[in-house]
């Protein structure tokens, strides 16, 4: 408990996670602190290409063999039946109707790519190796859970909700996955010959780049707890805060099956213990547009998010060394 306290302490005093504290504080004060548009996308862009690139050079280095594939499958099936756990505790925690239930759900099967950045920045400072591939494991399972809400809305709700083109194309060509995916296959072809030459583009300033996208996220977070007043029962609020344990465990569990490293087995807990809030939303849009975007948004964001960033990530790192011995 020591060791997990010790951790908290020294995420919450590092830059990543004040810069987020400064937007989230920024925004409910009501101050005029913007980041543009533009900016924050360009932020966003350069932070996936990053750790897609840094994680398809790993692979190179590693190569493609079981232990990959085992991790790709273990992911793919987490991001499928934690919808199942999600919705059945929403349920009984919340009065949400069975779509706004199933589209939270479809959240927390999903992962949210600047979690998972942010608990291999934690790592990189503590000097904890990790697999590389893990980058692979979080693209994966990107879009399954998605499929598991619909699943769940057809069944369950008043009527079947279609995969037709216009969602295929939402879920496998979202901006985030293509960039994702393709920054990672170029690093995979190049290696560390291609990593060579822009490591002084992806190295150096990678941890001040996240510190402004967090700042961007804080702001972006409060602005939803501003706006959502009323909106989230503290049944809501419960599951926001419970759901990413209920995660991390099942991600220990696949992290110890596959014989992952310690870091590698923090890195499964961050990514089953977070939520989505880029994906899936934009899938949503299309296929259950019903859905209140307010409960979905503001509890992955704004609930989860924070609560990952400042208690979560580490807890699930402390957690994974202590059961790992690594």
């Amino acid at each position: 408990m020591q060791d997990i306290l010790s951790l908290a302490l020294d995420n919450l005093l590092s830059p990543m996670i004040l810069c987020f504290a400064l937007g989230l504080f920024a925004a409910l004060a009501r101050s005029e602190l913007t980041v543009p548009e533009a900016a924050a996308k360009a932020l966003s862009i350069y932070l996936l290409f990053a750790i897609g690139f840094k994680g398809g050079v790993a692979v190179a280095d590693h190569g493609v063999d079981g232990r990959l594939i085992a991790a790709l499958s273990a992911g793919v099936i987490l991001s499928f039946v934690l919808p199942f756990v999600a919705f059945g505790l929403l349920r009984g925690m919340t009065r949400l109707s069975v779509t706004d239930a199933a589209a939270v759900a479809a959240h927390y099967g999903s992962i949210s790519i600047v979690t998972f950045v942010t608990g291999t920045s934690v790592l990189t400072s503590r000097g904890i190796a990790s697999e590389g591939y893990m980058v692979a494991v979080a693209a994966a399972m990107e879009a399954p859970a998605i499929i598991s809400a619909l699943w769940l809305v057809s069944r369950k709700g008043s009527g079947a909700q279609r995969m037709d083109g216009d969602l295929w194309r939402e879920i496998l060509l979202n901006g985030s996955i293509v960039l994702l995916v393709g920054s990672f296959v170029i690093g995979m072809i190049t290696g560390q010959d291609g990593m060579a030459r822009i490591e002084s583009f992806i190295v150096s300033p990678f941890q001040g780049v996240l510190c402004l996208f967090l700042l961007d996220m804080g702001l972006v977070a409060g602005r939803g707890l501003r706006a959502s007043r009323g909106v989230l029962s503290m049944g809501a609020v419960g599951f926001g805060l419970l759901m990413p344990m209920v995660g991390a465990v099942a991600g220990l569990g696949a992290g110890l099956a596959l014989g992952l490293s310690g870091g590698g087995t923090a890195l499964m807990m961050v990514l089953a213990a977070s939520a989505s809030y880029i994906a899936v939303p934009a899938a949503m849009r299309v296929a259950l547009p019903e859905a209140n975007p307010s409960v979905y948004l503001t509890l992955s964001l704004g609930v989860t998010f924070p609560f990952n960033l400042t208690l979560g990530i580490p807890a699930y790192v402390a957690v994974a060394q202590a059961v790992t011995g690594g």
